[in-house]
This record gives C-alpha cells, sequence and structure tokens, in this order.
C-alpha cells in the first residue's frame, strides 16, 4: 500500500521532522503540506497549500479528499498564555480542522501529537495537560478509521533539519546522555516519523502512544 498523507506544522521542527521521513519512506508517495505560509520544500512527493483559517478549512476541502493519513503536528507552547487563548489554538482549531477531516475522509488514520505528560483525565494542576487531555479525548470520538494520540519527549532533530528550536540546538549534544538514562523520554523524530507511517499501515492496539511505543513502531 502507498500512502497518501496530509501534515500540518511542517513549518515548525515535529512536522518538518516528519516530513523528512515521508520524504525518503517508500510506503509514501504523496504527502500534502498545509501551512499558514509556504515552508520553502521542494520535493518530488510535496505539494503545498497555503491556508490562513484552520480553524476552517471548508473553502480547502475539497483538496483534501482521497488521502489515507493526517499527521498533525500543528501546536504552541503554553508558555507565558492564558488558559483561554492557549485552548482556542490548541483545542478549538484542532476539533475545528479534524471534525471537517473527518467528514470528508472517514477512512483516514489521524496522528495528533500531543505531549508526554498530558492529562487524560482532564482534571489535574497542568493547564496544558489539561488541555492536551481534553484534545484527545474528543479527537477519538470523530469518525475517522483510527485515531492515535503521540505523546513524544525530548526529540532529536533529523540531520539537515532548518525548523529547530533554539533549545532543541543547545541539548542535542546530550541526546546519547539522555538516551542511557532517560530511554523512555527521549527519542528522535526519525522515529516519530516512521511510527506514524507504520501505525496507518498496520494500526496499534493502543491510541495513546508514549514514547516506548514510538520507539516500537520506529521498527516496524
Amino acid at each position: 500500500m502507498k500512502l497518501k498523507v496530509i501534515i500540518t506544522g511542517a513549518t515548525g521542527m515535529v512536522g518538518e521532522g516528519v516530513m523528512q521521513e515521508c520524504m525518503v519512506n517508500p510506503a509514501v508517495e504523496k504527502i500534502l503540506l498545509i501551512n499558514r505560509k509556504p515552508s520553502g520544500f521542494s520535493h518530488s512527493k510535496v505539494s503545498e497549500i497555503i491556508h490562513h483559517n484552520f480553524n476552517d478549512i471548508t473553502p480547502i476541502i475539497d483538496q483534501l479528499r482521497g488521502y489515507d493519513a493526517c499527521y498533525f503536528c500543528l501546536g504552541v507552547s503554553s508558555v507565558g498564555m492564558k488558559e483561554d487563548a492557549y485552548r482556542a489554538v490548541t483545542y478549538t482549531l484542532t476539533m475545528n480542522f479534524a471534525g471537517s477531516l473527518a467528514a470528508v475522509n472517514p477512512g483516514m488514520t489521524f496522528c495528533y501529537v500531543s505531549g508526554a505528560g498530558t492529562d487524560s483525565s482532564e482534571k489535574g494542576r497542568q493547564m496544558w495537560a489539561r488541555v492536551k487531555g481534553k484534545t484527545e479525548n474528543d479527537l477519538t470520538k470523530l469518525p475517522f478509521k483510527a485515531v492515535y494520540n503521540f505523546r513524544p519527549a525530548f526529540m532529536k532533530a533529523t540531520p539537515g533539519a532548518k525548523k529547530l528550536k533554539t533549545l532543541y540546538k543547545a541539548l542535542a549534544f546530550l541526546y546519547p546522555l539522555l538516551k542511557a538514562i532517560a530511554p523512555n523520554y527521549v527519542l528522535t523524530l526519525e522515529a516519530v516519523g516512521k511510527a506514524m507511517i507504520n501505525i496507518t499501515l498496520k494500526g496499534y492496539p493502543n491510541h495513546t502512544i508514549e514514547v516506548k511505543d514510538i520507539a516500537a513502531l520506529a521498527k516496524g
């Protein structure tokens, strides 16, 4: 099976890493990027739609039909944000986007990049974890073929990455040490991309995908 995939967030670190793996993986034949601004990437597999309002994708919805998966890597840091503002760009935007996509692609696998420590109870002290938890919970209620909530922690970028966060640049040299002392909290973006592709092809018994699950899925 050759996959046609949609990727959001390719102008960020995680989305770029997932896209890089899709570019080189023979299981993927077509990649559609949906971005608010041009990504600057060029590849034979890649096409791109520039769309500014992710809360309403109805103007482009006909161009999104017939895809096998969506790798939703769009997200923001909660640092310095009030809960209402963070909820609007994390929960509301994601649900509006995914709900419209599910309506035209019910056979699609939807992979959502959440984060380690997300609160599925939606009642914990950490604001971001509650909002992410509600987002995960409500995504699983949508009529997709399957929804998988990925919870990565520290990620090492793929060589050649352009959208690398300053903190990750500074800490990249620590990856071997972190991998040795905390293997359940570190992984590579290559592994995240491979895991998403493999879970689309083969499925997985769990819908909450922790670091250890990502590592297992990346191996095929």
